[in-house]
């Protein structure tokens, strides 16, 4: 039979979503939530390990699991397996895909931890960030600050079906990302600030990688939204 004689069929079920929850070791007084979403090929493991050093001890931190697992190409007798949040034959449904998980992870955290949208944030590394300023270009007033990592703008970003962005937004890049060049990421701060007011923007040195020195960026970052000094 001819594939264009085929029906397709698409259906709507729900999907499990697994998070690593890591709590401040002393008691806090209205601790912030970070929910980390990690990059292609990684797993929600390595990205709380990452993340819980950057954001530092006073942080409520969450780690999300993508949901499609894929075998990594790394040698040795045991193929390991990393996640990933879609390929491009099927963005579209893997944007909407992410929205969905992201948003239900956001509320049921928040219900059970008693923390506010005010007091949220995303951080995403590589294949999340964009995922991210999509869900809160799409979503206005779900968190209150996006981290992005060695990430980049969505391609279609200066559309007008994007929204304006009430989030604080970090963007951290690097010098030497073989993914993304120097003269690309130097325009991400003007094309975040088509849809967003606050923007911070930083260049570390170093290759496509979670920058162990992007911590004190991040916290003092924190620090600043929460404390309502924005940038105008």
């Amino acid at each position: 039979m001819p594939l264009e004689a085929l029906e397709r069929r698409f259906y709507q079920v729900s999907l499990p979503c697994e998070v690593l929850l890591q709590r401040p070791a002393e008691d806090q007084e209205a601790p912030p939530l970070v929910l980390c979403l990690h990059g292609y090929g990684m797993n929600p493991e390595d990205m709380l390990r990452l993340s819980a050093a950057a954001v530092g001890p006073s942080a409520i931190v969450a780690s999300a699991r993508a949901p499609h697992p894929h075998y990594s190409p790394r040698p040795g007798p045991q193929a390991a397996v990393g996640y990933n949040w879609g390929v491009s034959p099927h963005w579209a449904e893997a944007v909407e895909l992410h929205h969905s998980m992201v948003i239900a992870m956001l509320n049921l955290l928040r219900n059970e931890l008693g923390i506010p949208e005010n007091r949220t944030f995303l951080l995403g590394f590589s294949q999340a960030v964009g995922l991210n300023y999509r869900l809160v270009a799409t979503h206005p007033g779900l968190v209150r600050g996006v981290i992005g990592v060695c990430g980049g703008v969505p391609r279609d970003w200066e559309e007008s079906k994007y929204q304006e962005v009430d989030a604080a937004i970090l963007h951290i890049s690097r010098d030497q990302d073989e993914f993304y060049p120097v003269e690309r990421s130097l325009e991400f701060p003007d094309r975040l600030r088509r849809h967003a007011a606050d923007v911070e923007f930083h260049l570390l040195p170093g290759a496509h990688r979670f920058p162990s020195n992007a911590g004190v960026l991040i916290r003092a970052w924190i620090s600043r939204v929460l404390s309502g000094n924005f940038l105008k």
